[in-house]
């Protein structure tokens, strides 16, 4: 029976090894620019009960070393000062348009409905998406997003980190996870099945959206604006990624572990809409760790415990080779130091997720 589970072990490690030298793919992949300068382009926000954060947000957009560039602030429907803060703004700025969002009762909260308003009202065709609450990390993000559009790279897929805390766990965690969606996500964007992005740090152009007439596919499914989107508007013939450390963006990250279960829920939700081709993969990639890191434990406590620890090694080597080169292009190499601990708690966390999902429905846009 022991050498059953040991061959179940080596099969299981070597599907992991094969996802890994897919994951190659971006950790060696080279930063590629196109020759744009000042593309028109139109930074778009949208903002539910975010004054605060806008108050942060807004100065740094406004500070862009880039010349050719509007601002659309979108106040969906706020109860606090959001209004207000935006309406500051424009009376010192002519470069920002707003867009107040009422309630509408066929879109009540609906972010995808607010963006779209946001996008209708942009005069320019180049937009570029990020939320509230984080900032870029250069006066260069609008340069270096902007430099990866082509004629054939109508969509961009940016980076948007999360800020650093000092002796947090949770932090660590945060951040780890952060990166192997980041390494997935810009991983299969190289092979040409692009599949995600994150919507506080996206561009595509306007035609890209009217292609596939904008959210209408997924409208009733409340998150989704961006990994949705990418779903029926990406190819890999018209998505870039764009990876250079004055592209990142960077948010607060959630302080309590609740708080970020529940995002991680929310985002989890819209997995069930992908592509199959996603579905098998993701899916695949995730039992596959689960029954790895199962059968590397039990085997660990058994005769034939030093071949399984060489299987082990083996794979964990490749691992931190892997997502060592692709940590330090994303400039999260601490993450590093815990990284089979890390992955590890991911593991039962996303299997945590899996079952909640399944009991209950998470809660979405503000």
């Amino acid at each position: 029976m022991i050498t059953i589970f040991f061959y179940a072990f080596i099969a299981v490690a070597a599907i992991q090894v094969v996802y890994f030298l897919l994951f190659g793919t971006f950790a060696f992949a080279k930063l590629k620019r196109h020759k744009q300068h000042n593309l028109p382009v139109s930074v778009i926000v949208c903002a539910k009960n975010e004054a605060e954060n806008l108050k942060t947000l807004i100065p740094e957009l406004l500070q862009q070393a880039y010349k050719n560039y509007e601002i659309v602030l979108i106040n969906d429907a706020s109860s606090d000062e959001t209004q207000d803060v935006m309406e500051a703004f424009q009376q010192e700025n002519s470069n920002i348009k707003l867009v107040n969002v009422e309630n509408n009762e066929a879109f009540w909260g609906n972010k995808k409905y607010a963006l779209t308003l946001g996008i209708k009202a942009a005069t320019n065709d180049y937009l570029v998406f990020t939320d509230a609450d984080c900032v870029p990390t250069s006066k260069n993000w609008l340069t270096e997003i902007t430099q990866h559009f082509s004629s054939t790279k109508k969509i961009v897929i940016g980076y948007g980190a999360y800020a650093k805390k000092k002796y947090s766990f949770l932090n660590l965690l945060i951040r780890f996870e952060t990166l192997m969606a980041a390494v997935q996500a810009f991983s299969y964007a190289k092979l040409g099945i692009p599949y995600t992005a994150v919507g506080r740090n996206l561009a595509y152009h306007r035609d890209e959206f009217y292609r596939v007439n904008g959210f209408i596919n997924h409208m009733k499914i409340r998150s989704g604006d961006d990994d949705l989107f990418i779903k029926d508007a990406a190819t890999g013939k018209n998505t870039a990624i764009c990876f250079s450390k004055n592209s990142f963006t960077i948010s607060q990250p959630k302080l309590s572990f609740g708080a970020w279960f529940q995002q991680k829920r929310r985002h989890v939700s819209t997995s069930s809409h992908y592509k199959f081709i996603h579905k098998f993969l993701l899916g695949t990639f995730y039992i596959t760790q689960v029954i790895f890191w199962i059968l590397a434990i039990f085997l660990l406590f058994t005769k034939i415990w030093m071949l399984t620890l060489g299987v082990f090694g083996i794979r964990i080597l490749l691992q931190y080779t892997i997502i060592g080169f692709s940590a330090s292009k994303l400039k999260e190499q601490d993450t590093l130091y815990l990284l089979p601990i890390l992955e590890l708690f991911l593991v039962i966390i996303h299997f945590g997720i899996f079952i909640t999902n399944m009991t209950s429905k998470p809660t979405h846009w503000k």
